[in-house]
């Protein structure tokens, strides 16, 4: 009778820790209806677009590949390492502060293929980056900003092989200059863009020496596409970490055509820095 006893006591014990464990279990967020489902494969790849820029992204286990999408910071393409691979998840923080969790399954027939990310796999909306610069979604959001903003300046053009860089608009917010420019194209053939790129250089080069180049590279833009239609014209915000011109150099914006010979560029110079316009941003 005593064994009996012992018995059914040892067995309500044990319900009872089992129905706690799994309360505990549900109250910590760990049921895997919380996670947002993907099906991949071996031989497809699956992507997944974030509404803002991936700033990083771990995956559970090996059985996984992932890269960004070439050209895109906001794309994510993932496929199956190996194929019949045990559940695993990918987790992603993007620059809009979010954590994103997706719980991965193998599937051959691999019917997720193109993934928006949206407010189903977000567990967090209160990543803190770090204060080295602004976050990036602010940035983006200034940059829209400062492109509708009415007071422009004068002097900064260059005309060339029919087509006109414009710098009209210098603004600054924190440790941020935004340069508003106007790319036109005043031909009747479409402008391929090679490059665009910003680089601090020497005023004059001397015959005997090289001269130094050191790119500024931007940390976002308006103007995502690559092509200037022909007699049109587009006005875009380029944002960058702070930055000065030092004495006797140039900063250089250079416009290059791809498969042709249409190359302008434009100087901006120490003084066309000293009267920012501050930009009160969000």
């Amino acid at each position: 009778m005593k064994n009996y006893n012992w018995l059914v006591t040892a067995c309500m014990i044990l319900i009872c820790l089992s129905g706690y464990a799994q309360i505990i279990t549900k109250d910590a967020g760990y049921n895997e209806d919380n996670y947002k489902n993907l099906q991949i494969g071996y031989s497809k790849t699956t992507s997944i677009v974030f509404p803002y820029a991936v700033k990083s992204a771990d995956k559970g286990s090996s059985d996984i590949l992932i890269q960004k999408a070439k050209g895109a910071e906001n794309i994510l393409l993932l496929k199956a390492a190996k194929q019949h691979f045990p559940q695993t998840n990918l987790t992603v923080v993007t620059a809009d502060s979010r954590l994103y969790v997706f719980v991965l399954n193998y599937d051959d027939a691999c019917p997720d293929l193109n993934i928006k990310a949206d407010h189903t796999a977000v567990v967090n909306n209160d990543i803190l980056f770090s204060l080295d610069h602004e976050n990036q979604k602010k940035i983006e959001q200034n940059a829209k900003l400062a492109l509708s903003k009415s007071k422009k300046i004068n002097g900064l053009k260059k005309a060339r092989y029919e087509m006109k860089i414009t710098v009209n608009g210098i603004f600054i917010h924190q440790d941020v200059i935004y340069f508003r420019m106007v790319l036109g194209n005043t031909s009747k053939i479409n402008y391929d863009i090679d490059q665009l790129r910003f680089f601090i250089r020497d005023q004059k080069k001397s015959k005997r020496t090289a001269s130094q180049e050191i790119e500024i590279l931007p940390l976002y833009s308006t103007y995502s596409s690559s092509v200037i239609a022909d007699k049109s014209e587009v006005s875009m915000v380029y944002a960058f970490s702070k930055f000065t011109i030092p004495e006797n150099k140039y900063l250089t914006i250079e416009l290059m055509e791809k498969n042709g010979g249409r190359h302008i560029e434009i100087n901006v110079k120490n003084t066309d820095l000293t009267h920012l316009d501050i930009l009160n941003g969000f």
